[in-house]
């Protein structure tokens, strides 16, 4: 068995390995998803300088990972069976990443990195900060979508979707940095596909709500990311519609299951009210540790 070696992230073929050790040990605890990377790695356009990412390496397999984004904010993951791995990538955090405060988001059940995280002088955030509930549901037993008279629901086609799919998600999430460029990054990024790409289409042919999942075949889960509507068309059931379109979607491309992770706090109650109105029910939370440069 070779040594651990340490590089930096080199470019998209890398991410796919980020991904590949999210897959190879995914259970109903993982926190992130692969299609949660993707998305939030390629949504923006011309991030990468700004985010350092560094891969933990033997004979070829990844067995952990660190993402530092601005101002002083970690995305990791470490093996299950390699927590030592922790300590070193928040020692490789400390040397890179800049602000006067650094922040790691975990699960509440993951006991071994908040221990990690303490011995590097973190400090658990209060009980009543924001926080996403991981929420999870099977595919037995889908309702049928349903839209008021004269609205469509429909998977993306391609190319031609790409100015309504970037305007409807502007809308849903202003301000927003993802644009046309952006969107064609995250429609090329393993492991999209349109078909699981859904909006509901208005009378006058505008895509007003959306539903994207990202399909981990080999563990049959997917990941609901993101899910909006634009702003005038609100309090119409049009998510929940273009959300059981794309489940139904999911379910036909042989998944038996889906997470979505949404804001589950008193501050921000609509997203889990959706979710739980479609049948998802929380599983954990998460909860962000703290401490000063």
């Amino acid at each position: 068995m070779g040594d651990i070696t340490v590089r930096p992230y080199e470019g998209p073929a890398d991410l796919r390995r980020m991904q590949g050790l999210v897959q190879a040990t995914w259970g109903p605890s993982t926190r992130p998803h692969v299609g949660g990377l993707a998305w939030s790695r390629f949504q923006h356009v011309g991030r990468e300088a700004e985010w350092p990412t560094a891969l933990w390496e033997r004979d070829g397999d990844t067995l952990a990972w660190g993402w530092a984004m601005p101002p002083g904010e970690l995305e990791m993951y470490v093996h299950p069976e390699r927590p030592e791995l922790a300590d070193e990538v928040l020692d490789w955090f400390g040397g890179v990443a800049g602000g006067g405060e650094f922040g790691v988001t975990i699960l509440e059940g993951e006991r071994r990195l908040a221990a990690a995280l303490s011995r590097h002088g973190y400090r658990r955030e209060p009980a009543d900060a924001p926080f996403l509930s991981h929420m999870s549901r099977d595919l037995r037993d889908l309702p049928e979508p349903e839209v008021p008279p004269g609205f469509v629901v429909r998977h993306v086609r391609g190319e031609e979707d790409v100015p309504e799919r970037v305007a409807v998600h502007r809308s849903a999430f202003a301000p927003s940095s993802v644009t046309e460029e952006s969107y064609r990054n995250v429609m090329g990024a393993w492991p999209y596909r349109r078909e699981l790409d859904c909006v509901v289409e208005a009378p006058d042919g505008r895509a007003v709500s959306y539903c994207l999942i990202w399909l981990d075949d080999a563990n049959g889960v997917g990941e609901l990311e993101p899910v909006g509507t634009h702003r005038d068309f609100r309090r119409m059931g049009l998510a929940r519609a273009a959300s059981l379109y794309a489940l139904h979607r999911l379910r036909e491309a042989g998944a038996t299951g889906a997470v979505v992770r949404p804001r589950g706090d008193a501050g921000y109650p609509v997203p889990v009210r959706l979710y739980e109105a479609l049948g998802f029910r929380a599983h954990d939370r998460t909860v962000r540790y703290s401490r000063a440069r």
